[in-house]
């Protein structure tokens, strides 16, 4: 049996209908078009499992289609566990939030107060760093730091603890002001989280389970799997291959939660105050805007982006890690929240953006064809597009995978003989055979260009 038709017999998709009081309350629909591009991306080989959540005063819904992982697995639900990578750093908003309403901390506390003594941590001139500003991605810092050198690429954020943080911070020189424009730092988020957790007495993880995830019931949210989260886990899925779970230290308030639809549906319901907690405020203040993020349409909150549409504005933050890719946001003032998590490295960010918003088309789904391996195996071999630059297309089983210089490799889809195409960016390459059947060259269509590469020894 294919791939495809083992999806179709045993992850058909559902419709859940739970919660909420009905009558006159309208309730938002998942359309038809959501429900087909959903089961294309998996029936297609784009996603291996999908969940859907969309909450509003009528109640929640989620439509789940695929499994937890490509080989076996289990077909996913509200209930599956997905890793939401950078949803985690609104958790660590909120806390940050929470502690200024409770009067722990102030916004604009700088973030050395909540340090070690020894620690260093850059200023220009009178300004320095601050809660806000980490939070508001304002912070001055890169998005990464230049001592990130995992042993484990697989597992990249697992051995970079708080001394190789704080080491960087002191030798660290800011190329602009605290607070001067916005730039997306992992770095700065870990940092915050870090801080917070020192502020409160406690790890990051117990901080926000007993700050966020305990008052609001969120009993399925954490960081350390338990046995039966451990059964639920999805499997994360990069480029057609099964890929590591990532693991943090320092940086965990940037990306280590791990969470489910039916959880993030009742955190955006909070967010929303659809339901009633003692974080009302806290949320209301994550998304008060701080400034904008890089461009005219875009704002950003305490962590939160705030999308600004015709329609009006959307609230929101996607995820990633090495096999998920994640999206969550609501619309305020309609009181629509979306959560859509994915066990692949596609994005999915336009499912979430559609449901909000119907006048952002949901993204291109390419077909692909069947092709035998023997067929397959004739495209095997090097190709040198530059001096330095190379892809090397290998087969395995009945996949074709090309993995270009200094880069991970992705599976390499057939739309036509000789027409492939990648699913985790908009790329294709096309090979070129002679009259003899032979392969000496492709062609790689990316960015509008059409960059030609010999086949080489």
């Amino acid at each position: 049996m294919t791939r495809t038709a083992s999806l179709r017999r045993s992850a058909a998709a559902l419709l859940i209908l739970c919660g909420g009081a009905r009558g006159a309350i309208a309730q938002t629909t998942i359309p038809d078009d959501v429900h087909a591009s959903i089961r294309s991306r998996v029936d297609q080989g784009a996603s291996v499992g999908i969940v859907v959540g969309l909450v509003d005063a009528a109640g929640t819904r989620y439509v789940a289609y695929g499994r937890t992982a490509m080989q076996g697995g289990q077909p996913v639900d509200e209930h599956t566990v997905y890793e939401i990578g950078s949803i985690t750093k609104v958790f660590t908003a909120l806390t940050l939030a929470d502690m200024a309403h409770r009067g722990e901390v102030r916004l604009d506390d700088p973030v050395q107060r909540y340090l070690p003594d020894s620690a260093v941590v850059p200023a220009r001139g009178d300004k320095v760093i601050t809660l806000r500003l980490l939070s508001a991605q304002r912070s001055g810092l890169p998005r990464m730091p230049s001592n990130f050198a995992p042993r484990d690429p697989s597992n990249p954020y697992a051995d970079y603890g708080p001394d190789r943080m704080l080491a960087f911070l002191a030798g660290y020189t800011l190329t602009r002001d605290p607070g001067e424009r916005y730039e997306y730092s992992n770095l700065g988020q870990g940092l915050l989280g870090l801080a917070l957790a020192r502020r409160d007495g406690t790890s990051y993880e117990e901080m926000i389970r007993t700050r966020i995830l305990t008052p609001l019931g969120m009993r399925e949210t954490m960081i350390t799997l338990g046995p039966e989260a451990r059964a639920h886990l999805a499997t994360g899925h990069s480029g057609g291959r099964q890929v590591s779970s990532w693991e943090f230290d320092a940086v965990a308030g940037a990306g280590a939660l791990r969470s489910t639809a039916a959880d993030m549906t009742r955190f955006l319901a909070a967010a929303m105050g659809l339901v009633h907690s003692g974080l009302d405020s806290a949320f209301a203040l994550t998304y008060v805007v701080q400034g904008d993020a890089g461009s005219p349409a875009m704002d950003i909150g305490l962590a939160w982006h705030i999308l600004k549409r015709p329609a009006g504005r959307i609230v929101w933050h996607n995820g990633g890690t090495g096999g998920f890719r994640t999206w969550a946001g609501f619309d305020p003032v309609r009181n629509v929240g979306v959560v859509v998590l994915s066990n692949s490295s596609l994005s999915a960010d336009d499912i979430g953006v559609h449901l909000l918003d119907p006048t952002v088309p949901l993204a291109l789904q390419r077909t692909a064809i069947a092709m035998s391996a023997d067929s397959l195996e004739r495209y095997a071999g090097r190709y040198q597009l530059a001096p330095t630059f190379a892809i090397t297309v290998s087969r395995e089983g009945d996949a074709l995978f090309a993995q270009a210089t200094g880069q991970s490799a992705f599976r390499l889809w057939p739309s036509a003989p000789n027409e492939f195409f990648l699913r985790e960016v908009d790329a294709q390459v096309t090979f070129v055979r002679d009259d003899a059947g032979r392969v000496p060259s492709l062609v790689l269509h990316q960015g509008g260009q059409n960059i030609p590469g010999p086949r080489v020894p």
